[in-house]
């Protein structure tokens, strides 16, 4: 039985500022190379980690463009909801948006909280779970709910999609995420992540498979974009497991299609902001972890709305993972 998986696609039908090309084209023969791979590799099921689209509401003839070519995959598709595919973070609101049309009229299957898919081929069963985007997913009181998964007894292999911010590596302090190494326990066989868009490739511990290959474009305003591939996972179960990354033939060098400008001047924005945040935290008066009670006191002595509340932490955090990107690279 063979899976392909890949995340983050961030659908639109504008070009954002860091690209020099034309981004919706770009996006299009991305997703008709994925076509080719399956084909290719006689791919079974195809899984995604969620944000098919970079807003919840884009334009219906925008959506109708990658439905055909999704169409054309002529695989059941699985995927979970990302944070950019619902409105206000809130999971529930999925069936007003335009992933839930998808759904709603038999082009994907949306994998919810309470949702258990179980698909066969050859006498092998495979469990596949999801876990939507959810404001408090990387919280440590409730992180575990979301990540450390049981297996049926009934099922061979266990695969758990999670849009979250899972990484291999500690991040800045006051953006909430959690480590591969404090998941080991779950008894999925592989936990594939979306959110993070640069990525951390493929980490194996006991037997376990932890992966995410990254946003299938760069979208990101980190230099490091720069030099990583958009890559999609290969999982092939039988006996046994075998996952691997594959790079997109069809993604140019980032020095060709990223506007190298425009992503110095994000990064240097990104770095004040970062550098305003730990001023902040090293006053003494809050504690670093603390991101949220910060930003709650200053909107609520202010009368501040809610939504720049979210809006502000949404930025914080897209700043801190860019600089975490630009470091790692």
């Amino acid at each position: 039985m063979k899976f392909i998986f890949f995340t983050d696609t961030h659908i639109k039908g504008t070009t954002p500022k860091n690209r020099n090309d034309n981004f919706y084209e770009t996006l299009k023969t991305k997703f008709l190379e994925i076509k080719g791979i399956c084909d290719e590799l006689e791919i079974d099921f195809i899984l995604h980690g969620g944000d098919w689209f970079d807003r919840p509401d884009i334009s219906p003839s925008i959506v109708k463009e990658f439905a055909l070519i999704m169409q054309s995959y002529k695989r059941p598709i699985y995927t979970i909801a990302g944070n950019h595919d619902i409105f206000g973070h809130n999971p529930d609101t999925v069936g007003r948006t335009m992933l839930g049309l998808l759904e709603g009229v038999g082009i994907l299957t949306l994998i919810n909280y309470n949702d258990e898919v179980v698909v066969e081929k050859d006498g092998l069963k495979v469990q596949i779970l999801g876990k939507p985007y959810r404001f408090d997913i990387d919280d440590v009181e409730t992180s575990p709910t979301y990540y450390i998964v049981k297996k049926s007894k009934d099922v061979d292999y266990l695969i758990n999609m999670v849009h979250g911010m899972l990484l291999k590596k500690p991040f800045f302090e006051g953006i909430p995420y959690t480590l591969v190494d404090s998941i080991t326990e779950t008894e999925a066989d592989i936990t594939l992540a979306g959110h993070y868009h640069g990525g951390f490739g493929l980490v194996e511990r006991d037997g376990k498979y932890f992966a995410n290959p990254g946003s299938l474009v760069r979208i990101s305003n980190a230099i490091g974009e720069i030099n990583r591939i958009p890559k999609v996972i290969i999982i092939e179960l039988s006996e046994g497991i075998n996952v691997y990354e594959r790079e997109l033939r069809s993604a140019a060098h980032g020095n060709e299609v990223l506007d190298r400008r425009q992503l110095e001047y994000a990064q240097d924005r990104n770095i004040k902001l970062h550098r305003f945040y730990q001023e902040l935290s090293e006053t003494g008066k809050f504690q670093k972890a603390d991101l949220g009670r910060i930003i709650d006191d200053i909107t609520t002595d202010r009368n501040i709305s809610r939504e720049v509340k979210h809006e502000t932490i949404k930025r914080i955090a897209a700043a801190k993972e860019e600089i975490a990107h630009d470091e790692e690279d």
